[in-house]
């Protein structure tokens, strides 16, 4: 009769345990673009981002062991979401981090919205992540179109200077294009034209032949990763620098920098949310970073990192994993790190911290292999990012 009660008993706490939740991790899920166009943005190197986070964080929180998981959604909203939907629904994951696209983190914010699961986006361009389509859930970490055509607006546009646009055609294509001609526009410049590509394309002959036939002295490239170094390759082959028409990209990561090689990427001025050098904390974590990927890390997977701690140190201080309760948490407490000082995670769903406008560095400047780009300008986070009063996010509507 005693052995049978300590069965019943022994099976009823096994039940119970089921029944709360047996999920004894916290899971982070770094959703991102292998092998494909942005690979070399996030990719890999995210991976390794978020793994740092959780081993200098201590591997634990609450007493649970925190774990990394990790998806290839090859750029297609529909992989994405239905590697989300799987991790929510069967794999306990608590959070979705990098999300490379922008239609891969709008489809994947909404579902996430849905399940009331976090995203911590850090690659992708698109506003509307927080602004139209906003989420309770959704933080917009590192850097979008708005913040990057405002920098590069304020560096390069001219009064009266014409531009040529050769983006991609996505969604986060179209929102760096559209983010830096309203700045060149109040500045007075003329957009003369534009052209739209597919995405991975390897050929950008005919639409770079239209930007050469504009005439314009600026063609701004509205794309990222292998697709904006096919497009200024290929743009030195057909002689558009040589001609006088200066290429300017709407976003340059150290990555592509280092890919292209100085000789064909000096003078090109784009803005980022991390310098590797910037100050002794981002210098030492880029040291370590180097060590493990054996290449310098971009803001993006500097971003994945300082989200992923932010997120831990969130969980800690709310005594839980509930999605709403970090959330607050994440928003009352300032980012700082190797990444950000006294950064602030708005209701929007924007991080918002200082911007730098950077120049790739002429060869005879570098002084070693990484040393790239130079500092020209820093753009504080409260000029830098749209302001909550011109916010469509329901959310800031909603709170006013």
């Amino acid at each position: 009769m005693k052995r049978r009660h300590l069965v019943v008993c022994f099976m009823l706490c096994f039940l119970s345990t089921i029944a709360h939740g047996a999920e004894p991790s916290v899971k982070i899920g770094v959703l991102t673009d292998m092998g494909g166009p942005y690979g070399d943005l996030g990719g890999p190197g995210s991976v390794i981002a978020a793994e740092m986070a959780v081993r200098d964080f201590g591997n634990s929180v609450l007493g649970r062991p925190i774990v990394v998981v990790s998806a290839d959604h090859q750029s297609k909203p529909d992989v994405a979401v239905s590697i989300a939907r799987r991790w929510f629904d069967v794999e306990g994951v608590n959070v979705i981090v990098d999300l490379s696209s922008s239609p891969v983190a709008l489809a994947v914010q909404w579902l996430a919205a849905q399940k009331k699961r976090l995203t911590l986006i850090s690659t992708a361009a698109a506003e509307a992540l927080t602004n139209e389509q906003c989420s309770a859930y959704g933080a917009h970490w590192t850097w979008d179109s708005y913040s990057a055509g405002k920098a590069i607006a304020a560096a390069m546009a001219v009064p009266d200077s014409t531009w040529f646009f050769v983006a991609v055609d996505t969604a986060g294509g179209s929102a760096l294009q559209g983010g830096l001609m309203r700045f060149l526009e109040k500045a007075g410049a003329k957009i003369v034209g534009g052209v739209r590509h597919p995405l991975n394309v390897a050929d950008m002959s005919s639409f770079l032949l239209q930007a050469q036939a504009s005439r314009a002295k600026y063609v701004a490239l509205a794309n990222g990763g292998g697709d904006l170094i096919s497009a200024i390759k290929q743009a030195r082959e057909f002689g558009l620098p040589q001609g006088g028409q200066t290429l300017v990209a709407t976003v340059l990561f150290q990555t592509d920098i280092k890919a292209l090689g100085l000789e064909s990427a000096q003078g090109l001025v784009s803005a980022t949310g991390f310098v590797s050098d910037a100050n002794p904390d981002a210098a030492e974590w880029s040291k370590r970073f180097l060590e493990l990927h054996k290449r310098m890390p971009n803001d993006v997977q500097a971003g994945v990192y300082s989200a992923v701690l932010h997120y831990l140190k969130a969980v800690q201080a709310a005594g839980t994993d509930d999605a709403d309760a970090v959330m607050a948490k994440m928003r009352e407490t300032p980012v700082n790190d190797m990444f950000a000082k006294n950064g602030i995670l708005r209701k929007d769903g924007r991080m918002v911290h200082d911007v730098y406008v950077v120049q790739a560095k002429k060869p005879a400047e570098s002084k070693s292999e990484w040393d790239l780009v130079k500092v020209i300008r820093t753009i504080p986070g409260a000029e830098a990012f749209r302001p909550l009063s011109e916010s469509k996010c329901p959310l800031v509507k909603a709170s006013q």
